[in-house]
């Protein structure tokens, strides 16, 4: 187990509102292997882990300790036309200058 990942998963999920039951849906996977990602008692594969973290709007690195930020870089894109995604990658290097 990855120390620390089944707090995060924990308190990403409460954070966002959802159930162990929704979270599981989401994934596709029993709410008995999404208590155990929080209680420790198993390890999400790469994929899950990834799923995880886009559904928390929160980064890989944060879920396995590497970053102690959850949303640090994050920005949801979701429902936005390329066009828009472009317009903000640009604003954000402008910022950037």
């Amino acid at each position: 187990m990855i120390k620390g990942l089944p707090d995060k998963l924990k308190l990403q999920r409460a954070m966002a509102g959802l159930s162990q039951r929704a979270v599981a849906k989401h994934l596709g996977v029993s709410p008995s292997i999404i208590s155990g990602y929080e209680t420790g008692e198993r390890t999400p594969s790469a994929e899950n882990l990834l799923a995880l973290s886009y559904l928390y709007h929160c980064s890989t690195d944060y879920l396995l300790g590497r970053d102690t930020l959850s949303n640090k870089g994050v920005i949801v894109v979701d429902g936005l036309q390329p066009k828009q995604v472009q317009v903000l990658r640009e604003l954000i290097e402008t910022m950037r200058r």
